[in-house]
């Protein structure tokens, strides 16, 4: 069994418009479920020595809390190097337990600016709420990745933390995909979805949203909302982005098949963004 945890940056539900979200990222952690119990441990041990073995009562990792210029709730004045390299430290964890990420971002205002009259067969998406739409694209990838990377006996559960405005078009659109007229697009290999119990107690959740919003930030800049951020930031988010990419299970989005496919294709490319040339190697 594989553990997919759902969480998002940059969300304003129907609002393509907020100056301070121009990027929205949906998707989180891939755990294999024998390295969830060790996973769990590493983090908290992460978490103990930057509090010096006393973790604040009811702790959870906030990442604009973690990541604010000056620090918020438990990381408020807190050393500015010190929170980046738990950051980094937190994110390095995934690649040294053998983890993965799946994760989609959309540049609002290109998705706001799109005529979708010519995208078929989607009725069951709200084109322009980029969570939904983020949401049905990861269903393919996650289906893609259990079927192809890990076997005919592999299964997938995906846990999504609570987004209340849209919980019952999350679950209508879970039901669709489900129960999908075109039995080839019917979901397979992802035997079940839930919601986790309490995102404090489930560290798995909280690392997912640091990779969500290190992720929002890099193409943040690197789509030019984000001018004003000294080069040390920038270079920071860069690097910090790297770990997650290193580990993605795909970079992009997947591909419709069929009849009328191409629409929606060129739709999805168009709205994804993409880093520039050398990004990785870019001085800012």
């Amino acid at each position: 069994m594989h553990f997919f945890y759902i969480d998002e940056a940059g969300c304003n539900l129907r609002d393509l418009t907020h100056p301070e979200s121009p990027i929205f990222v949906l998707g989180g952690l891939v755990v294999k479920d024998k390295g969830w119990n060790k996973t769990h441990t590493e983090y908290e041990k992460i978490i103990s020595s930057y509090f010096k073995g006393t973790i604040p009562a009811n702790f959870e990792l906030h990442s604009h809390q973690l990541l604010s210029p000056n620090g918020e709730g438990d990381f408020l004045n807190h050393p500015r190097t010190d929170r980046l390299n738990l950051a980094q430290a937190v994110l390095k964890l995934v690649a040294d337990r053998g983890h993965h990420f799946c994760l989609l971002p959309v540049e609002k205002s290109v998705l706001s600016a799109f005529d979708t009259k010519d995208v078929r067969n989607k009725a069951h998406v709200e084109l322009k709420t980029p969570y939904l739409l983020c949401y049905d694209n990861l269903i393919d990838t996650i289906e893609a990745f259990i079927r192809n990377e890990r076997g005919q006996s592999a299964r997938g559960m995906v846990i999504i933390d609570e987004k209340d405005a849209i919980k019952t078009e999350i679950e209508t659109l879970t039901k669709f995909r489900r129960f999908h007229p075109t039995a080839s697009k019917r979901i397979k290999w992802i035997s079940e979805f839930s919601y986790p119990i309490d995102s404090k107690k489930n560290p798995m959740i909280q690392i997912s949203d640091l990779a969500c919003f290190v992720t929002k930030k890099f193409y943040g800049i690197e789509k030019g909302y984000h001018n004003t951020y000294p080069p040390a930031a920038k270079t920071f988010y860069r690097d910090t982005y790297l770990l997650v990419h290193e580990r993605l299970i795909k970079n992009g989005f997947s591909k419709e098949e069929g009849r009328y496919s191409e629409y929606y294709n060129n739709f999805m490319e168009a709205i994804i963004p993409k880093p520039s040339y050398g990004w990785k190697r870019k001085n800012y």
